[in-house]
């Protein structure tokens, strides 16, 4: 028998407090709990009807349509099934395109494979080593390579710790077995701390760098070749 899900516990409460007691036909008064019974664990089901040539009404099925951006989005219930919405953190901005739709499927999946979401992210940090301009072969060496360039050593060792380098770490985009949800949200926030570092600062910098005046660059410049 399965266990009893939270639209289950709810439904069996609200269903305690149903009276149709005031309704006297028996047969209608059986039909209305048994209706109220399958709205209530919130699964979709058809409403028969006997009539013929009347169609059946679908229960606990919604579309509905952003005010926003005037898109569709199908409901089961108070869940949105459709367009599925991540359960990770949204990607960094400056994330590369592809890497971001390698993030953006393994977040859309988290909960129903955190194995599978951990692959597409080490997947994504390989891409991403190399979109930063290393060989992207060897991840170890890659980030090797970064944090000799400013990345944050710490990164190196957590992600060590969740086996994307060193010498047990596993190949990007192989399923590995003892993936749990922890690991698969670790790789997720280190993804976008590796952006953050690489991409999104030093962005920032030359933002702010050619928005100074001429002369102060120049003097910067000097400055510097000094």
């Amino acid at each position: 028998m399965e266990k009893d899900t939270l639209p289950d516990i709810i439904a069996a409460e609200k269903l305690e407090e149903l009276s149709l007691d005031h309704i006297e036909e028996a047969e209608v008064r059986g039909s209305l709990k048994k209706w109220a019974e399958r709205k209530a664990t919130g699964r979709p089901f058809f409403e028969e009807h006997s009539t013929y040539g009347e169609r059946d009404h679908l229960n606990n099925v919604w579309i509905s349509r952003c005010f926003n951006c005037s898109e569709v989005a199908l409901w089961i219930c108070d869940q949105m099934i459709y367009p599925r919405s991540g359960e990770a953190s949204p990607a960094n901005p400056d994330t590369p395109d592809d890497i971001r739709r390698d993030y953006d499927e393994a977040s859309t999946i988290l909960d129903l494979s955190a194995r599978g979401a951990a692959a597409l992210i080490r997947l994504g940090i390989q891409k991403l080593c190399k979109h930063l301009g290393q060989p992207g072969k060897s991840i170890n060496d890659d980030i090797m390579v970064l944090v000799a360039g400013g990345l944050d050593p710490r990164i190196q060792k957590a992600l060590d710790v969740v086996r994307v380098v060193g010498n047990n770490a596993v190949h990007p985009g192989q399923i590995d077995l003892k993936d749990d949800r922890a690991t698969a949200e670790s790789l997720f926030r280190l993804l976008n701390l590796i952006v953050e570092k690489m991409i999104s600062e030093p962005k920032y910098v030359d933002e702010v760098y050619a928005a100074l005046p001429e002369e102060a660059r120049k003097a910067i410049e000097k400055g510097d070749g000094k």
